[in-house]
């Protein structure tokens, strides 16, 4: 037991002792001292002892080793950890086995409030990234070899192997050992170890090659602490004290926990200080708690209350400055600041660290300190380790961390013991046991595996009528198949407790309906185009002949004449270009220009019409009285469906058809006869089942039924696993390559070939439909040329109307009719137009005329007027 002086107070540090007993006797005597601070212990045990006593003396407990993240400020108040909490730790590690994509770790711990405590936090740390310790393997402190070698052996047949060991540094060792000599040392096999293992080594120098060979691959976690001048001073004079004591025996090797406690107790120095400047005083008081001793001997009653220690415990939290372990602050929990590791792996020539782990950044290769400055990022795509050597000297593929159990247990596949589409699944006489598609693609995705899969086929289902889907997938998620495989739909709430493979096949609902042939109709020649597209067509024909004869009214004489036979050549001109056999011929070169476009768009839509009514009269035209699932939904009329899919749950669910309407059918006989019944003849009016099924019903029926409407879900086949089954995303891959490589194609042909081939839905009329918004681009073009030729002609008649008005022949007179045009402005616009009007009516060749006239008119007045002196 060691005790030092600071600021006249006794500070009491705890030496770690194996017996609780011993400890609290020696806790009992430093107390007796009125103690205003106590440091230790090194155990999380014997914290949890400690901490109650300290609770009711108002003694801070300031531990540097106390790792136990049950050890919380709010159950002890007066518990401080000065080292980081394995809360942190865990978290790093359930972190490490995210970034390697591990689905399962087995637990490896010391069964006592350290480790236990421990790997219950791993445990909840892991849930949150979708992981979880499928086994928890502890043994009890000071376990001899033979235990040890009876748990290893016990996990060895479990399926993980990806091991978490949570130890003291005493046994810790031991474990590696026994696992060398039960060759779980080899490839295949993940090791991690959290800070006890580092704490053992770094207190060891030189390490011993056998233990780094026996520790070789071997992943581990180790307190982060950053480099600085004070802790390379520090090392230097503890080398150096160390040297002096043993005489050169001992290098002076020390773990991170010999600098946390370092800065323990350098804090308590400073928290004094502060303490003592701020004014307080330092004073005890008896418990009357105490007092009553029971008849008990131990004498309670030399115990006395620090006063001032809730006060003293505030000023100890609010500490901040720089120490050997880095910046010594606490956050609200009394948790240090910015909890960091080393990841650390450790090869054949000793440990090497491979990057960092901080709650800030997750893993990176950079120091932690370097990102405190930036806005938090633990997203994946940031996570970076340097290369790891696994066991077995494996560097360039991360272990898969999982294998089949070695327990002579084959997977267990449940599969659907069908009726009816015999094709995909169903009972059969060979080794198997079964037989059809589903099982085909899942032996060949097997094949594809880099590893064996022992397996049996267990037919699930009375074969009498179809199994329930959902109670097959139900038995996955209980544990009594490994593996679902067949024609399994995923749908929502199945993936809520199973995972699925990538689908091998799409499907989605569709709705089967007896159909007839449709009359043919005397206005088909319509059906090509839409209203709006016919409506719009004459439109333009009629806008086109309007601009021709306003172009050529000035040039052609075959567009001038009487008011109304203008108007019967408009409209002649405008629909006999639909045959292009317009008489009229166009003279101006905007109008010839303006043709031009016009005749290449109605080329675009004559032979548009055209391939669409040859479309029309050429397919076969079906009808049926349901035209769809809205139709289907409205009509109230009895609904089939297959038993035992997910058809019937989706109706009633998700589109509140009354289960009254819906009708379970066994198989395909059922279905046709239902079908031809109809709902008048004691069938269904229509059948709603996945696609798959329905193209093999069609082919069956000789296509006397055709599917209505569009598929109204989009789903697919997988197959079904247990959750986080490690085994779903290899098998998912596989399925992958076999898509890549056509087997998927060559096996759906060996299995879903079928003599007719029919087409699926009813072709629809109205997808042979053009609207306007096929040739909207089209008719931009026609009526931006059109409007470039009329802004030139109406420049043109503008220009030559300010041509030919008359000059005023004094400004006199040009003064006045500027005065008055105020009182007369109407009578101007009015004669100006008039004026605009006769000259657009004029034929080109007079308003030219005119304009030469009026030109020699002006060149003579001012010849005259230039020899009058």
């Amino acid at each position: 037991m060691l005790t030092r002086i600071f600021s006249g107070q006794p500070i009491s540090i705890l030496s770690s002792m194996t017996r609780t007993v011993v400890d609290l006797l020696a806790l009992w005597e430093v107390m007796e001292n009125k103690v205003v601070a106590a440091i230790g212990p090194q155990s999380s045990g014997i914290g949890h002892l400690i901490s109650h006593v300290a609770n009711e003396l108002h003694v801070p407990l300031l531990s540097f080793a106390a790792t136990d993240p049950t050890l919380s400020s709010l159950q002890y108040p007066y518990f401080l950890r000065t080292t980081q909490n394995d809360y942190f730790q865990m978290n790093a590690v359930a972190d490490f086995v995210s970034y390697c994509r591990w689905r399962e770790v087995v637990a490896i711990f010391v069964d006592d409030e350290y480790g236990r405590n421990g790997i219950s936090v791993l445990g909840d740390a892991l849930a949150k990234k979708r992981a979880k310790i499928s086994y928890k393997a502890a043994f009890r402190p000071g376990a001899d070899n033979s235990s040890i070698s009876d748990l290893l052996v016990s996990v060895n047949l479990m399926e993980s192997r990806v091991f978490v060991v949570h130890v003291n540094p005493d046994s810790g060792l031991n474990v590696f050992s026994v696992a060398k000599s039960l060759g779980m040392m080899e490839s295949g096999y993940v090791w991690i170890a959290t800070d006890w293992l580092l704490t053992a080594l770094d207190s060891v120098e030189p390490l011993d090659p056998k233990t780094m060979d026996l520790l070789q691959g071997v992943v581990a976690f180790r307190h982060y602490t950053p480099e600085s001048n004070e802790k390379r001073r520090f090392k230097a004079r503890w080398k150096h004290l160390r040297s002096k004591e043993s005489s050169g025996g001992d290098d002076g090797s020390f773990n991170s926990y010999a600098m946390y406690a370092y800065d323990t107790v350098w804090l308590v120095a400073r928290a004094l200080d502060v303490f003592f400047t701020r004014g307080n005083t330092v004073t005890f008081s008896s418990d009357p708690n105490l007092n009553k001793t029971n008849g008990t001997k131990i004498k309670f009653s030399a115990l006395s209350v620090f006063n001032e220690g809730e006060r003293f415990l505030q000023v100890i939290h609010e500490m901040n400055y720089t120490g050997l372990t880095g910046q010594i602050q606490f956050d609200p929990e009394k948790n240090r600041i910015n909890p960091a590791y080393d990841v650390v792996n450790i090869n054949s020539r000793g440990p090497h660290r491979v990057g960092y782990w901080s709650n800030h950044t997750g893993f990176s290769v950079e120091s932690p300190e370097t990102f405190y400055s930036k806005p938090p990022n633990t997203s994946a795509e940031h996570q970076r380790l340097n290369e790891i050597i696994w066991p077995g000297g494996v560097t360039k593929k991360t272990p898969r961390g999982w294998v089949f159990p070695d327990n002579g247990e084959p997977l267990k596949i449940g599969v659907p013991n069908r009726v009816s589409y015999q094709n995909y699944a169903s009972k059969d006489d060979n080794q198997r046991g079964v037989k059809g598609y589903c099982i085909d693609i899942f032996e060949a995705a097997v094949q594809l595996l880099p590893y064996p899969v022992p397996r049996t086929y267990i037919l699930y289902g009375d074969g009498k009528r179809n199994p329930s889907y959902d109670n097959l997938v139900n038995e996955v998620a209980a544990n009594n198949f490994d593996v679902a495989v067949g024609d399994i739909t995923i749908v929502t709430n199945r993936t809520k407790f199973v995972d699925f493979t990538q689908p091998f096949m799409e499907s989605g609902l569709v709705v089967v309906a007896p159909v007839k042939g449709a009359k043919s109709s005397p206005w088909s020649f319509l059906k090509p185009f839409t209203v709006e597209m016919w409506a719009v067509t004459g439109l333009l024909f009629l806008f086109v002949g309007a601009i021709i004869w306003i172009l050529e009214h000035r040039f052609n004489e075959e567009f001038r004449g009487p008011p109304r036979r203008q108007i019967i050549t408009v409209f002649w001109f405008s629909f006999s270009t639909m045959f292009f056999s317009q008489r009229e011929n166009t003279v101006s070169t905007l109008g010839r220009f303006v043709l031009l476009i016009w005749l290449f768009v109605v080329l675009i839509i004559n032979s548009s019409y055209t391939a669409s009514l040859t479309s029309i009269l050429t397919v076969q035209q079906l009808t049926s009285r349901i035209e769809g699932m809205d139709s289907l939904i409205i009509s109230n009329e009895p609904i089939g469906v297959q038993d035992g899919t997910f058809a019937y749950k989706y109706l009633v669910n998700e589109l509140n058809i009354a289960p009254s309407r819906i009708i379970p059918l066994k198989n395909e006989e059922e279905y046709l006869s239902a079908l031809q019944l109809g709902p008048r003849g004691g069938g269904v009016a229509a059948i709603v089942d996945e696609l798959p099924y329905i193209k093999a019903l069609l082919s069956n029926s000789n296509c006397q039924f055709r599917t209505v409407g569009q598929e109204f879900t989009r789903t697919g086949w997988g197959f079904a696993f247990q959750r986080d089954s490690p085994l779903a995303v290899d098998m998912s891959t596989a399925i992958l390559q076999l898509s890549e490589e056509g087997k998927l194609e060559k096996i759906r042909k060996k299995w879903l070939t079928y003599s007719h081939e029919c087409s699926v839905q009813i072709a629809d009329t109205e997808n042979y439909q053009l609207s306007v918004q096929s040739f909207w681009g089209l008719f931009l073009i026609c009526g931006i040329v059109w409007f470039i030729a009329l802004t030139l002609f109406c420049w043109k008649v503008f220009w030559q109307c300010q041509r030919l008005r008359p000059e005023e022949e004094s400004d006199e007179v040009r003064a006045s009719e500027v005065a008055s045009s105020s009182r007369s402005g109407r009578s101007l616009r009015a004669g100006s137009f008039k004026d605009l009007i006769k000259v657009v009516d004029q034929r080109e060749v007079e308003i030219k005329e005119m304009l030469k006239h009026k030109s020699s008119k002006k060149l003579k007045a001012s010849q005259s007027s230039a020899e009058t002196p």
